[in-house]
């Protein structure tokens, strides 16, 4: 799942020698970080196959529990708040970059070096290190904004209008393919497709659990090429939400949410109304078929096409709870979540790091349970919460964020 480099920041590479920062936003982006490894961390073990929970044997309530959760109050819900902040910190980053180099062109020639800076570091990662990357996707699609770094807001609305009819138009065609079929040969076609997910999802484990380096290293390349592939159709859904971004600046809901409250408001309540009914669908499918493949519910790969929708609503939720929230819940939340969203970046790779040295190839990811996942996941939060706080008490940026801007063009 996405996450940000340092251009997704409040003033991209250059804010950490700015006396002022958005301080919601590095909040935002650090939930984000944690959200997106309750979700990435199943693949570290199950690959990137149909059964995204693996197929479990003989699970436990908590286990079932888990997998709930996970599905119900993370998966898809974090991804379109990194694609909203990237494209807010396209917004804000053009912004600065306009006021320090005047010319046009060493703007778009900066934009540019960063979008190509991210593409090269998700080719990287896919490959060497962990297949399900989605920085690749982010900086081949971040370059359809560059034609907007200095549009009028009237524009900008009017390719956000755009991009929304595509992406509703392959909404609507993924629910309709989607739709479950009553009779008796669809009832058996979705057991033997059942059965080929066990089998799937059971060869995946053997090789990311169990294998050696060199077969991991042979399985990674074809999953991350399925898997980049498979990503290009998310392109305008995360150009809707890299516009909403945008818009977001330019209008000033993100940056004094204060002053937009009612808004906000508003959006948490529609998000939680029509978003939670669509989530809790989907995780009860989720949990049924990882307990049991052969009886997962005939509607789940409707709910599941209905997640994009669904997920991005509880986002914004999200999104709108966080900045609405005020006093030692919000300060709390500073603590502890803004340096880890200050140092977004380092903290992905890092967790695919941990993920392929500690499960892949060991026992602790072929013996690995769900709830065993989470505490993994949790213990991998905590660190980086920690080392993020001390890292950022001596030096201005995460290590990889300075890498980042160490090569960007110089006014």
């Amino acid at each position: 799942m996405p996450v940000p480099t340092e251009m997704f920041r409040a003033g991209g590479a250059d804010a950490a020698a700015s006396p002022r920062r958005i301080a919601h936003i590095d909040v935002l982006r650090g939930m984000a970080v944690f959200g997106i490894l309750l979700v990435n961390v199943w693949s570290f073990v199950w690959g990137f196959g149909a059964l995204r929970y693996g197929a479990i044997a003989e699970p436990s309530w908590l286990d079932r529990g888990v997998v709930f959760a996970v599905a119900l109050l993370a998966e898809q819900k974090f991804y379109p708040i990194f694609a909203f902040l990237f494209g807010a910190g396209f917004a804000l980053q053009a912004r600065s970059l306009r006021r320090r180099l005047r010319d046009q062109g060493q703007v778009h020639a900066a934009l540019r070096y960063r979008f190509r800076w991210l593409l090269g570091c998700g080719v990287l990662h896919g490959l060497l290190l962990w297949a399900g990357d989605i920085l690749t996707v982010y900086g081949a699609a971040g370059f359809l904004l560059l034609r907007l770094f200095d549009a009028r807001l009237r524009r900008v609305r009017a390719s956000l209008r755009n991009w929304c009819l595509i992406w509703l138009a392959v909404l609507a065609a993924s629910v309709a393919l989607s739709v479950p079929s009553i009779d008796q040969d669809a009832d058996d076609a979705r057991q033997e497709q059942a059965i080929a997910y066990i089998e799937d999802a059971q060869e995946a484990r053997a090789i990311y659990a169990e294998g050696t380096a060199g077969d991991i290293a042979a399985q990674r390349l074809p999953d991350y090429l399925a898997v980049t592939s498979g990503s290009l159709l998310l392109v305008p859904h995360l150009m809707v939400l890299f516009l909403l971004g945008i818009c977001s600046v330019r209008m000033g809901w993100l940056t004094a949410p204060q002053r937009h409250a009612l808004l906000w408001r508003r959006v948490r309540n529609a998000g939680l109304l029509i978003g939670l009914p669509l989530n809790l669908a989907w995780a009860a499918a989720a949990a049924t078929g990882a307990a049991n493949p052969l009886a997962a519910p005939a509607w789940g790969e409707l709910a599941y096409a209905l997640l994009p929708l669904g997920g991005s609503l509880l986002a914004a939720a999200y999104v709108a709870a966080l900045l609405l929230a005020r006093g030692a819940l919000m300060r709390r939340a500073s603590a502890w979540l803004a340096p880890v969203g200050r140092m977004s970046l380092t903290n992905y790779l890092m967790q695919s790091l941990l993920g392929v040295c500690l499960l892949q190839g060991t026992a602790l990811g072929s013996q690995a349970s769900p709830a065993g996942l989470m505490l993994f996941a949790l213990a991998i939060m905590m660190l980086q919460a920690l080392a993020s706080r001390w890292w950022l008490s001596r030096h201005a940026q995460g290590p990889m964020e300075r890498l980042a801007a160490r090569g960007r063009p110089r006014a």
